[in-house]
């Protein structure tokens, strides 16, 4: 029963998500005032480095969320084969009493 909900709870986030990201206009991508004007500035005097500026802030954007998830995915991975091993004694006893 919680599994069901847990599912229900990241569609309902990505379906929020997904229509944020469409009813925005493209106009409002990830720039600040001034370096917007300085790539339209860039752009309307023949430039080009105006062009990828929106991709790179997404890209920078994107990255600690792409390094957390990896350290997560890692990190459960690990868990998972932790948890089907067989328990192994942490330390060996040694009788003393069995000196040769």
């Amino acid at each position: 029963m919680r599994k069901n909900k847990a599912i229900q709870f990241v569609f309902a986030l990505g379906v929020l998500l997904l229509a944020i990201w469409l009813f925005f206009p493209s106009e409002a991508q990830a720039q600040c005032p001034m370096c917007r004007m300085s790539a339209e500035s860039n752009m309307k005097n023949g430039g080009t480095d105006g062009a990828g500026l929106n991709t790179g802030i997404l890209y920078m954007l994107a990255m600690p969320y792409i390094l957390v998830a990896s350290i997560g995915y890692w990190w459960w991975r690990n868990r998972k084969k932790e948890a089907q091993q067989p328990d192994m004694p942490h330390s060996l006893s040694i009788d003393p009493s069995q000196n040769n």
